[in-house]
């Protein structure tokens, strides 16, 4: 199913900043996507949409598949750097409301799919090496949601800290996990978190990797951008005007997550 992006924006911008995106919190922020880097972009929307109940959208910048609480962007590119896996950002993870009807689905068309003692936790992968992590929610309002997305970090202190301070996440303990040293976390508006696991090695950039960055939707991206600048982040590209609709900006996390950062003027998209 497609879905135009002015109808998306008119039936849903009331309720949230963008599509499906959650409202933002106290520092009007959201998250807003995961970006890929990918060989084939019609067999990842594919994936996306006939595999994990994504929705396709028409007339954004990139091509793009959305899911509640995030879209997934796809950029061609014929070569990366490597999958996510052995970057900062290992992977990424959904919710389903029946998994078992997912699982036989996934066994059907040949999905690689990786689980161990727990029914409801496993993962899959879809093109270009990209490693999704699922969990099976009986109780979850919609057929699938976004998550978490997870990183591998030599410092979960100090990534808690940071994303507290820079984008007003919460710390916590993330749900359904509860190994030491692999649920903590920080949420982000929309029942999804940011997970962090121990790393005893730094992990790579994710720049330039099949899951080159991911972005955050914000309020009044200006005073974001000076809140930032006055905190003494450095920006790899300044704030600018990418579309009639769209203002962004680029920045790296000190542990080398590429971030976009987003305004969406659902007035001039209408």
């Amino acid at each position: 199913m497609k879905v135009l992006l002015g109808s998306v924006l008119a039936i849903l911008g009331a309720t949230s900043a963008i599509g499906q995106f959650a409202p933002p919190n106290d520092a009007g922020v959201s998250l807003g996507h995961i970006h890929l880097f990918v060989k084939d972009i019609e067999v990842q929307k594919r994936f996306f949409t006939e595999m994990m109940g994504g929705t396709a959208l028409e007339g954004t910048a990139n091509p793009t598949v959305q899911f509640p609480g995030v879209w997934i962007l796809f950029r061609q590119a014929a070569e990366t750097s490597g999958p996510p896996a052995g970057s900062i950002v290992n992977h990424f993870g959904f919710v389903f409301k029946d998994l078992p009807a997912m699982l036989a689905k996934w066994k059907a068309a040949g999905v690689e799919i990786q689980q161990n003692t727990n029914p409801m936790q496993g993962y899959v992968t879809a093109p270009d090496g990209v490693r999704i992590e699922f969990f099976g929610d009986p109780t979850s309002p919609v057929p699938v949601r976004m998550d978490h997305i997870h990183f591998f970090t030599t410092d979960i202190e100090g990534m808690q800290d940071w994303y507290s301070k820079v984008f007003g996440l919460v710390p916590g303990k993330r749900p359904r996990v509860s190994t030491p040293g692999w649920n903590d976390c920080v949420f982000v508006p929309g029942n999804i978190n940011l997970s962090f696991q121990k790393s005893n090695m730094p992990m790579a950039p994710t720049k330039g990797r099949s899951l080159d960055h991911i972005g955050f939707e914000v309020r009044n991206i200006e005073a974001f951008v000076k809140k930032a600048e006055a905190q003494g982040i450095k920006f790899d590209i300044p704030l600018r005007q990418a579309s009639a609709t769209t203002k962004n900006a680029f920045l790296t996390d000190p542990w080398g997550t590429y971030i976009e950062i987003t305004e969406h003027n659902l007035t001039a998209a209408k």
